[in-house]
């Protein structure tokens, strides 16, 4: 099965500032703010929904193919998806813009001070699929996950018109979309992935109703946050999968992602949908116990023990010849 993630690639640049930023806030003088602040702790962490996504994937033993756009700045990035089993040809690189970038300093009470610079991806609205399709010998499922907009409208177009199979995954940038344009992302997907958030927005901007989207997807999937994900589909009853239990709790950036990721392994890996679902709840769970959307880790044994745990011997046995 050939997988493309077309998405978002980024880095996370989150600051840590020992004292709080209020402290440095004139009352009298807001109209015109000039603040610097020397921070004492900086963590790098690469991100971006579509790197996260093939990342998850390549922990799982499967290969996906990473489409998107970054900056000439993304040789160090470039070198550790490669290691973690991402195909990252199809990337393409921008000889202007750096790759996007999320920059967060945190004070002491909580408060955040952030900034999103979009940069080469805005590039990915000129990368076509037939070329990726074309030295893959084909592609089998095209994930359309949140992306510079015109991009997203562009890959799902192609999928339609040249009979790509695609999960459409519009996530945060149903917000700044027209009705329009999410109902050409949505229209003639295999898979809708949304939140509990997302799923009413979507219905909200396009004007349809459940029954209108579901007419036109195969499967919803919609997660629920600890109550795991369900999934509805016309004519058949409604499908809830739980997560494991969480041992800790960190970081949940990238969950999402790392849920996608297992879904998407238990495809390849012809599982049926409930199973690919409580794989895929699996690594979501042990993302959300790690700081970082990229820094957990899959031992087998123990992977396939929580599976078990949470759904069944039957479930673990099944699902352990699909995992390197």
């Amino acid at each position: 099965m050939r997988i493309a993630v077309t998405g978002s690639i980024a880095t996370d640049h989150l600051m840590s500032y020992p004292g709080r930023f209020t402290d440095q806030l004139v009352a009298d003088r807001l109209e015109q703010v000039s603040l610097s602040f020397l921070v004492d702790e900086l963590e790098v962490r690469r991100g971006g929904i579509a790197g996260n996504i093939t990342f998850g994937l390549g922990k799982l033993g499967v290969t996906s193919t990473l489409v998107g756009a970054v900056g000439q700045d993304f040789n160090d990035y470039r070198a550790w998806l490669d290691r973690h089993g991402v195909d990252t040809e199809s990337v393409h690189v921008s000889e202007t813009k750096h790759t996007a970038r999320f920059l967060c300093t945190t004070d002491t009470d909580l408060n955040q001070i952030a900034s999103f610079y979009a940069g080469a991806m805005a590039e990915a609205r000129e990368i076509e699929l037939k070329p990726v399709a074309d030295r893959l010998g084909g592609l089998d499922i095209v994930v359309i996950s949140a992306n510079d907009p015109e991009a997203m409208v562009r890959h799902t177009e192609e999928c339609r018109d040249r009979g790509y199979n695609f999960l459409a995954d519009p996530g945060q940038q149903l917000a700044r979309m027209e009705g329009d344009d999410i109902r050409k992302l949505v229209d003639g997907a295999q898979y809708l992935f949304t939140n509990e958030y997302e799923h009413g927005l979507l219905l909200q901007s396009t004007g349809w109703t459940k029954d209108d989207v579901l007419g036109r997807v195969g499967k919803w999937v919609t997660s629920l946050g600890a109550k795991g994900v369900q999934v509805e589909a016309k004519g058949e009853p409604t499908l809830l999968v739980e997560p494991p239990k969480e041992k800790q709790k960190g970081d949940p950036t990238g969950v999402g992602d790392a849920l996608r990721a297992g879904f998407l392994a238990g495809l390849k890996g012809g599982l049926s949908l409930e199973r690919s679902l409580q794989l895929g709840c699996t690594l979501a769970t042990v993302s959300l116990e790690t700081d970082g959307p990229q820094e957990y880790d899959v031992e087998l044994d123990s992977f396939l023990a929580r599976i078990a745990e949470a759904y069944g011997d039957e479930a673990a046995a099944e699902v352990g010849p699909k995992l390197r």
